[in-house]
C-alpha cells in the first residue's frame, strides 16, 4: 500500500506527458476509445455482477446490471452519436463595433482528469465520468472506494486490457491514499459522495487551483398531491426506496404527504414493498446494506426516531444479516436525526403538509437537494413547484429516471453538488471552452489606438454610453481636487 502514493505521482506524470504530446485527439480516436469501453463493459458484464455483489455481500443482479453496466452503455451510445457536434466550434456573434471581424468557441481537451468515484454505484461513478473526459479528448486517473475492493480490481483489470496506463489508470486504497490523489494538480476533478467529505475534496483542490465537479447527494423530496393516486406513488416511491436498498444519491429520501392521507399511503407503500419483495432475508434480488457499520447506522437511526415518539413500520421481514427491509416512518420531528441526515437507506420518513406553498416553504427551507420527484400534479400546481424549489434535475410522476437519460445534464446544486458529467454539458464540463476572436485584415483597429479622443473614438462612446450625469462629474471633480490638495 505504501506504493500506492509514489504510483499516482508517476502516473499523474505519465499521463500529463503523454497529453502534452497528443494534446487533441481528434474525432475517430476518441470514438475508438469510447468503443473500447463499451466492449469492455459488455463482455465483462457477468464478472461486475458478481464483483460487486461481493462487495455489498449480496446485490441484485439485475440492479448492477441495469446501474454499472446498462447505464454506461447508454451514456457511450449517446455520446457516440453526438460527439461530431460536440467537437465543433461554434460561430458566435461579434459586438456591432467590429462587425467583419469572426469570433467562435474552441473546445480543447483540459489534460488529465481525476475521478473519485464511490462504493454504492463503484462501475456506474467512475466509469460516467471516464465516458465524458474520453469523449473530450481527456487522460484520466480513477480512484475507487476502499468499500470495493473487487470492484477496484475488476476495473483496473478490466480498463488494462483496453487503454495503456497513460491513457487510462484505475487505483484503490484507503483514505490517506484518496486524500493523496485529491492533492495532484489535476486539470479536473470529479468526486462523487458525501457533502462532508465534499468539503475536503475542494479544500485540497484548492490548492493547485484545480476545478471539481462534485456529486454530493442529499434529502432528495418526493412530494405526493392530494389530487393523484396515491397508490400509484407509493409504489414508485418504495421501489425508489428499495432500489439497491436506498443506497442511492437520487433515492427518494422523504415524503411529502397530504395531512388527511398519510395513513393511506403508509400502507400503499407497505404493500407496495411487500409485492415487490415478498420475502427480504434470502432474497438475492434485494440488495445488501453494504457493511455492517452502514446497516448498524440503519438501525440506530431507526431506534431514534422511536424512541422519540415516532411510528416506525417494518415493510418486510427482518433477519440477523444486512438485508433490511424498508420501513416507514410516521410522526416525525425535525429534531429526530431522520429528518436532518441524508438517509441512504431503506427509512422513508413520511411529512404530513396542509397546502402546496407550505410543501414547498418546507423544501426550500432545507439544503437543496440532487433530486425532487412530484407525483400528481400538473398545470400551474406543477409549473410553481418547478420555479419555487432548487434541485440537481427532477423526474415527474416517478424517481431518478431523468439519470438515465443522457441528453440531459446531471448534477447538483448548493449543498448537493456543482457542474455536471452527462451528455453534451458533461462534454462542456470537461473542456476549455476558449473564446477566439480573428481580425478582419483591413479593419480599422488603430482607430481605437492612442492619443485617445479623436473623432471617432468620441463618437463610439456617445452612440454606446450616452452623455454623463454632470451632478456626478462636478463631485467627481471635486473630490479629485481635495486629495490633490491634501497631498
Amino acid at each position: 500500500m505504501d506504493m500506492i502514493i509514489p504510483r499516482m505521482q508517476a502516473t499523474f506524470e505519465l499521463q500529463r506527458a503523454a497529453f502534452a504530446a497528443k494534446p487533441f485527439p481528434c474525432l475517430a480516436e476518441r470514438k475508438d476509445k469510447l468503443k473500447t469501453l463499451k466492449s469492455l463493459l459488455q463482455r465483462y458484464q457477468d464478472q461486475i455482477v458478481a464483483a460487486v455483489s461481493a462487495d455489498f455481500g449480496g446485490r441484485a443482479p439485475a440492479e448492477t446490471k441495469l446501474a454499472e453496466v446498462l447505464g454506461p452503455v447508454f451514456e457511450i451510445n449517446h455520446a457516440l452519436h453526438s460527439l461530431r457536434g460536440w467537437m465543433k466550434p461554434r460561430k458566435r456573434s461579434t459586438e456591432l463595433l467590429f462587425l467583419g471581424n469572426s469570433v467562435r468557441v474552441n473546445y480543447q481537451p483540459k489534460g488529465v482528469v481525476g475521478v473519485i468515484g464511490a462504493w454504492n454505484f463503484p462501475l456506474y461513478l467512475s466509469v460516467g465520468p471516464l465516458v465524458a473526459a474520453l469523449a473530450a479528448g481527456n487522460r484520466v486517473m480513477i480512484k475507487m472506494s476502499e468499500l470495493s475492493p473487487r470492484s477496484t480490481e475488476l476495473l483496473a483489470k478490466m480498463l488494462a486490457e483496453g487503454f495503456a496506463e497513460d491513457e487510462v489508470a484505475v487505483f484503490g486504497g484507503e483514505v490517506a491514499q484518496a486524500q493523496a490523489f485529491s492533492q495532484l494538480p489535476f486539470n479536473h476533478l470529479v468526486f462523487t459522495g458525501s457533502p462532508a467529505v465534499g468539503h475536503h475534496i475542494m479544500r485540497a483542490a484548492s490548492q493547485n487551483l484545480t476545478p471539481v465537479t462534485l456529486e454530493l447527494g442529499g434529502k432528495s423530496p418526493a412530494l405526493v398531491s392530494g389530487a393523484g393516486p396515491i397508490a400509484d406513488a407509493a409504489e414508485r416511491i418504495a421501489h425508489g426506496k428499495a432500489f439497491n436498498s436506498g443506497q442511492i444519491c437520487v433515492s427518494p429520501d422523504y415524503a411529502l404527504v397530504p395531512r388527511n392521507r398519510v395513513d393511506e399511503f403508509a400502507t400503499e407503500v407497505q404493500a407496495s414493498f411487500r409485492k415487490l419483495y415478498p420475502t427480504v432475508q434470502g432474497n438475492h434480488e434485494y440488495t445488501s446494506m453494504t457493511c455492517e457499520p452502514h446497516a448498524q447506522r440503519i438501525h440506530d437511526l431507526l431506534a431514534e426516531a422511536k424512541s422519540k415518539g415516532a411510528q416506525v413500520t417494518a415493510c418486510g421481514d427482518s433477519g440477523p444479516g444486512r438485508r433490511i427491509p424498508l420501513h416507514v416512518v410516521t410522526g416525525v420531528t425535525d429534531d429526530m436525526r431522520i429528518a436532518k441526515e441524508e438517509l441512504f437507506g431503506p427509512i422513508l420518513p413520511v411529512i404530513p403538509y396542509d397546502t402546496v406553498d407550505q410543501a414547498i416553504d418546507y423544501i426550500a427551507a432545507r439544503p437543496r437537494p440532487l433530486a425532487m420527484y412530484p407525483f400528481g400534479f400538473s398545470g400551474a400546481e406543477l409549473d410553481k413547484l418547478m420555479t419555487h424549489t432548487h434541485s440537481g434535475g427532477v423526474s415527474v410522476d416517478d424517481w431518478g429516471w431523468h439519470v438515465f437519460n443522457h441528453d440531459l445534464p446531471f448534477g447538483g446544486v448548493g449543498n448537493s453538488g456543482m457542474g455536471t458529467y452527462h451528455g453534451e454539458e458533461g462534454f462542456r464540463e470537461l473542456s476549455h471552452a476558449k473564446g477566439t476572436f480573428k481580425r478582419f485584415r483591413w479593419f480599422p483597429m488603430g482607430l481605437f489606438y492612442p492619443p485617445y479622443g479623436n473623432l471617432v473614438q468620441r463618437l463610439v462612446f456617445k452612440f454606446y454610453l450616452g452623455p454623463s450625469d454632470p451632478a456626478l462629474g462636478a463631485a467627481a471633480d471635486s473630490a479629485s481636487s481635495a486629495k490633490a490638495t491634501s497631498h
